[in-house]
């Protein structure tokens, strides 16, 4: 596989006209995330062949797993964000410190998340909603996800660099031959060894240490403008700071999707084990739309973070209304076939418990009446975050599974019962597009949006 160079890259990045550059950053970007909601999604049904209680506690352990996701991939935003304006800025040697710095971090994080976890297992899983017979599926499942915290963290890290560079091919590669050997060795390891729900757990560690491999190659044997060395790691706590603070709105959105699913299965508990394996699973197809939305968003994002560093706004705006356009498109259309086959998909993960069935075709449901607005709340977090509005990525990243949700699940389940559960990501999502709309106009009108990148632009 050919590698531009530097000058090549950035010119690809700010004059390849806008559809033809964002579709081929997103459709890598769309592949892996598939392939990664697929795993999700086989993960699940295999687990589910356990057993209800073993089926909801896939839902319980996944809060754990957001956890993790949000440690990793908000490094990796604050990153990814620093390195696509930075090579728009044609600073190369500041891209390759935040990448090696970031990788840091995150196996420093990851290691402290997995040991606290482990220290404190069984207490862990019942606050994320164990109940007595969940328990033990729970604990055995969220054991190998723990140890494996570490390397899942800075393979979150390594993904997001190379897409933020615009290497998203490479990325979605990586990642694919992770998920590919995850979907292998579930059943083996599941049924064949008999390892029951901590089989699933550790063929996803195995996956992830794969991926891992396989992306610091591409670093190592320089199929990257990046370079990731010792010499490269900061020694500067304001490179720290600010990986944080550009990460900080993935944090709130990664953590908040774990809060609301914690928050969701103590709720439906309250309702069965049925109750907590029908959400688990709705979601769990709800997200497989949701990834195909993000995946277009990480291809606009290197994009939009290019053509601000390099000065070239008009580019930015094109790229975000071909981007929401397209979104909008894939979520309507999902939503209808959804919608039409819910208790078919449904029964496919639980086809003797026709209670399941029925709980999470309604839920199912009632989360395709909202998709279609999924997709442009979820492009101006990202422009926002990806060109440095930190603050106002945050306040949104946090709107759709913490402002708004966690009043609402612990309100509306009080007075409307399991409907009331299933309708709380419904209204949180509709609520969270509703108040996007003040802040994307507010960042391309005023003069401290995104006119304020004119300055950057350089002469050919």
């Amino acid at each position: 596989m050919a590698v531009l160079t530097e000058r090549e890259q950035h010119a690809r990045m700010t004059e390849t006209p806008i559809p033809r550059l964002v579709t081929s950053l997103a459709l890598p970007t769309v592949a892996g995330m598939m392939v990664s909601s697929v795993y999700n999604i086989t993960d699940t049904y295999f687990v589910s062949q356990l057993g209800t209680s073993a089926s909801a506690a896939v839902g319980v352990v996944f809060s754990l797993q957001s956890l993790i996701q949000a440690v990793g991939f908000s490094i990796g935003m604050g990153a990814g964000s620093m390195i696509s304006r930075k090579l728009g800025e044609k600073d190369g040697e500041s891209a390759c410190r935040y990448v090696s710095s970031a990788m840091v971090m995150a196996l420093v994080f990851g290691g402290l998340l997995g040991l606290f976890g482990l220290l404190f297992l069984q207490p862990l899983m019942r606050l994320l909603g164990s109940t007595d017979t969940i328990l033990p599926y729970s604990c055995a499942y969220a054991r190998y996800i723990l140890a494996g915290a570490p390397v899942m963290c800075a393979s979150f890290v390594f993904n997001v660099s190379m897409k933020s560079e615009g290497r998203a091919a490479l990325s979605a590669l990586g990642i694919t031959c992770g998920n590919l050997l995850n979907v292998a060795l579930d059943p083996l390891l599941i049924f064949t060894f008999g390892l029951g729900t901590g089989g699933a757990a550790l063929a996803t560690v195995v996956s992830q240490c794969v991926s891992f491999c396989v992306l610091l190659y591409f670093f190592l044997k320089k199929q990257s403008t990046l370079r990731i060395a010792r010499r490269y790691v900061s020694r500067r706590a304001a490179d720290y700071l600010t990986i944080i603070r550009v990460g900080a709105p993935t944090l709130f959105r990664q953590g908040f999707a774990s809060l609301s699913t914690a928050l969701l299965n103590v709720a439906a508990a309250g309702f069965g084990d049925a109750a907590v394996a029908a959400m688990s699973i709705a979601n769990r197809i709800y997200l497989f739309v949701r990834s195909i939305l993000v995946g277009i968003g990480q291809g606009f994002q290197p994009v939009a973070g290019y053509n601000y560093g390099a000065g070239i706004p008009k580019r930015v705006r094109s790229a975000f209304w071909f981007t929401t356009a397209l979104g909008t498109a894939v979520a309507c259309l999902s939503a209808a076939g959804i919608a039409l086959f819910a208790p078919q998909l449904l029964a496919l993960f639980r086809r003797d418990d026709p209670e399941v069935i029925a709980m999470g075709t309604r839920a199912l449901r009632m989360l395709c009446a909202v998709l279609p607005m999924l997709g442009y709340s979820t492009y101006v977090n990202q422009m926002l975050q990806c060109l440095g509005r930190s603050g106002s990525a945050a306040f949104l990243a946090s709107c759709r599974q913490g402002i708004f949700y966690v009043p609402l699940i612990l309100i509306l389940p009080r007075l409307l019962a399991f409907l009331g559960v299933q309708l709380c990501q419904p209204v949180a999502d509709a609520m969270t597009f509703l108040v996007s709309i003040p802040f994307h106009l507010w960042f391309f009108r005023s003069p401290e949006g995104l006119a304020a990148s004119t300055h950057r632009r350089e002469t050919p």
